[in-house]
């Protein structure tokens, strides 16, 4: 068990950066999907939230305030393009990476995706190596 290096009876900046793992919010209705990322994301350190619409996702956001967030496209309530419009809209919000995570793979959707504030698209199947490289890149560093 690591101790906390104490300054003035708090945690040192430093500590507290290496001790956080980055918040990933996974945004997917599919209980199957949702399930074998989550397991896969924890497995390499990511800390998951999830959101099973898109309604859940702009709530969760602002409440959990994620590092990264997973969009799935199809989503019951409101969809992930709208979705991300949403969250894009929230200041507190504006520069966390959206990626979104579809089996939709055409120019348009692409387009529509990137234009609606998503940084990245990923098609499924998920390949989930290129993945992890994406979320890296993503992540706050710590």
């Amino acid at each position: 068990m690591q101790a906390a290096v104490q300054f003035g009876g708090q945690r040192s900046n430093e500590m507290e950066r290496r001790l956080k793992r980055p918040r990933v919010l996974l945004v997917e209705d599919s209980e199957d999907n949702r399930v074998m990322m989550k397991r896969l994301l924890e497995m390499s350190g990511y800390e998951v939230m999830e959101a099973v619409n898109g309604e859940q996702a702009v709530e969760s956001a602002q409440t959990t305030r994620p590092d990264l967030i997973l969009m799935d496209l199809s989503l019951p309530k409101i969809d992930g393009l709208a979705a991300t419009r949403y969250i894009r809209r929230l200041p507190a919000l504006q520069r966390v990476p959206i990626v979104v995570v579809s089996a939709h793979d055409t120019a348009d959707f692409h387009a529509e995706a990137l234009a609606s504030g998503c940084n990245e698209y990923v098609t499924k199947p998920i390949d989930f190596g290129q993945l992890e490289l994406l979320l890296k890149r993503l992540a706050p560093k710590s």
